[in-house]
């Protein structure tokens, strides 16, 4: 839905202050900002004065000069650069224009300055949008980071010799002159446990992220200062009926996706004919006038394609379809170099199809929106199903351990069947021990088992990180006891899964393969204002026996083909199984000694070839753990490329 008032583009920062009067020079800030220049390759602005210099590069579609960043307050006094887009940003600017405030552009980032000016801190909640901000005070000389809500933007900060640098990716930190980067043992070992390092740590010790819904002040002086201005918190909304919510939640779905669509140039959509991507495709089709652009990824193997649900949707609302087919050796191949976005290790399989439907779509268009984000606000997970089931039932299950342990103690059958009935039953039971929901999420999120951890892990870093690994020391790390948490043990699931998956493992997907094709996702799931109604509502609105999204099928039902919202959840899947036993698993093994990485320290060598193995003959389904061992491979090999040659080393 165009709005000619409203300039469009995307964007990454970066900044250092290195403070205590030491020279920034213009080349550091400059090489931060060429790092990221897939993120923005049209413009870029800088600032340098003293110890401070901060930028951006820009993405600009319309409001060339007006949109010129970074953007200096009328006064002179303050400048900000920012990574977003914000929604709501006319609205507001209506009311600073009513308050006496001038503005000299049309740019949304204008108007966070203005907000800031007006309403000091009070504006960051005020913004809806996704948003990663650096606001220099240069009479204060301080420094202010923001990052959105749910943290949507990325945003990793690094605090060496006395200074404080950020960027959108870490990759825009690894040039600075004499910072180091390390690798921490114990991300390591949360990758090997999730997948992916969980926030706010990095790969790096040195790094960390900021947290979703946090702003960061660092001054002259003193260690810099991080608080909440956001925060999730579920509490009991209207007592209405289930018509009522769903209707409620039919006008701010319209709502939200119609401010989600705002921009000079066509907006399109993913469309996987899953339920959050029908939703927000349906909404599109209703809020504007024009067939929505609609892109969808195929895969010649049908136990994986999808193409058929999305179609569906496609012509029941009049959309303009694009399938793109993707031939899973090729996405086999294309593996490193999808790998080296994430600038760390990053085993989801879903990035690979992530990266091919962004590829696809940025040939057309610069705006996308996508449904991420409905599963953890809806409990549209397997997974939350799971967590239901497990507290209703736990008054019983702890009776079944011994019948567990005496059906492990057997030898494998033959019958696959009863193999997963006795690690269904054992899992479950081990569920029912667990003290709260936040154990019980990371129980339910590890991707492979302790004992499989414990048999690859060289004996010295298993014993270094097994007593950190346990699932309450977890909860205590990320979830320490504060009087403001949630009692009821599914909003903890659900708390956890918005505050830690989201971000790190969905979001991190999302951003990195659509700003590695200059595309912006706009993801209207997480609005905070949709958040903050949806954390109002029953938890039998969201999940309803084994049904996830409840309340959002029911609103969006008519406007969908019948029965397309019956199928089962499916997501994006890879062969991994097939893969590690053909050609790529013998890659993917040398790739594994080549790279360095079996001399790391961190997992036996002897053991991982083992894995290999019995993959190979198909003994056992390994595939998991060796496309995590693969991409941690895939990252080692790269780790010596990622710096030039002179960063560390140089002084500018």
């Amino acid at each position: 839905m165009p709005d000619s008032t409203k300039p469009y583009f995307m964007c990454g920062i970066a900044g250092w202050y290195r403070r205590s009067g030491r020279p920034v020079d213009r080349r550091a800030i400059t090489a931060q900002c060429e790092a990221i220049l897939h993120r923005g390759p049209d413009q870029d602005g800088l600032l340098v004065e003293g110890d401070f210099g901060f930028g951006m590069r820009r993405l600009s579609i319309v409001d060339l000069a007006g949109g010129q960043q970074p953007v200096i307050s009328e006064d002179g006094c303050h400048a900000l650069t920012f990574n977003g887009e914000i929604y709501n940003h006319l609205e507001l600017r209506r009311e600073l224009e009513a308050a006496g405030h001038r503005f000299r552009s049309v740019s949304d980032t204008e108007t966070i300055l203005v907000a800031w000016q007006q309403w000091g801190d009070a504006a960051w909640a005020r913004l809806e949008g996704m948003f990663a901000i650096a606001l220099w005070d240069r009479p204060q000389r301080r420094l202010t980071l923001v990052r959105d809500p749910l943290g949507i933007k990325p945003l990793y900060i690094t605090e060496q010799m006395g200074g404080l640098a950020y960027a959108s990716e870490i990759k825009a930190l690894l040039p600075l002159p004499d910072h180091a980067f390390s690798v921490d043992p114990h991300a390591v070992h949360s990758y090997f446990s999730f997948g992916h390092v969980r926030p706010p740590q990095s790969i790096y010790s040195q790094v960390r992220s900021l947290a979703p819904g946090h702003l960061l002040t660092i001054g002259p002086e003193g260690e810099s200062r991080s608080r909440a201005y956001w925060s999730l918190r579920f509490q009991e909304g209207p007592r209405q009926s289930e018509a009522d919510w769903i209707a409620q939640f039919r006008e701010i779905w319209l709502a939200t996706v119609r401010r989600h669509m705002q921009a000079d140039v066509p907006v399109g959509t993913f469309l996987s004919g899953g339920v959050d991507s029908s939703a927000v495709t349906a909404a599109m089709a209703r809020v504007t006038g024009q067939p929505v652009r609609a892109y969808t990824i195929g895969f010649q193997e049908a136990r994986f394609d999808e193409t058929a649900h999305a179609r569906d949707v496609a012509r029941h609302l009049g959309c303009e379809h694009i399938v793109r087919v993707v031939d899973l050796q090729d996405a086999r191949d294309l593996l490193p170099r999808i790998q080296h976005c994430y600038d760390e290790p990053f085993a989801d399989p879903a990035a690979v199809p992530s990266w091919y439907l962004a590829e696809a779509a940025s040939q057309d268009l610069k705006v996308v929106l996508a449904g991420d984000g409905g599963d953890e606000i809806f409990a549209g997970y397997r997974r939350h199903a799971n967590e239901a089931r497990s507290l209703r039932n736990a008054s019983w299950l702890p009776a079944l351990r011994p019948l567990s342990r005496a059906l492990q103690a057997l030898p494998d059958l033959p019958s696959r069947q009863v193999t997963r009935l006795r690690r269904s039953l054992d899992r479950q039971c081990d569920m029912a021990r667990l003290p709260d929901g936040y154990s019980r999420f990371f129980a339910r999120t590890e991707i492979v088992s302790a004992a499989l951890r414990e048999a690859i892990y060289q004996p010295s870093y298993h014993a270094e990180q097994a007593s950190r690994g346990t699932f309450t020391n977890l909860r205590d790390e990320f979830f320490p006891e504060t009087g403001d948490v949630p009692a009821d043990g599914m909003e903890q699931f659900l708390l956890a899964d918005t505050l830690l998956q989201l971000p790190g493992q969905m979001l991190t997907k999302v951003d990195r393969a659509s700003m590695a094709h200059s595309l912006e996702v706009r993801v209207p799931f997480l609005s905070h204002k949709l958040v903050d109604w949806a954390a109002t509502m029953p938890m039998s609105m969201k999940l309803r026996g084994n049904l996830g999204k409840y309340v959002v099928r029911k609103a969006v039902e008519p406007w969908l083909p019948p029965g397309l919202l019956d199928r089962p959840k499916q997501g994006f899947k890879m062969p991994l199984a097939q893969w590690f036993r053909g050609e790529f698993g013998r890659y993917a093994r040398s790739v594994w000694h080549d790279s360095g990485a079996s001399r790391a320290g961190y997992l036996d060598s002897a053991a991982v070839d083992q894995l290999f193995r019995q993959h190979a003959t198909g003994a056992h389904d390994h595939s998991r753990i060796l496309y995590a061992i693969a991409i941690f491979a895939l990252w080692w090999q790269g780790r010596s490329t990622a710096r030039p040659e002179w960063a560390g080393r140089v002084p500018f």
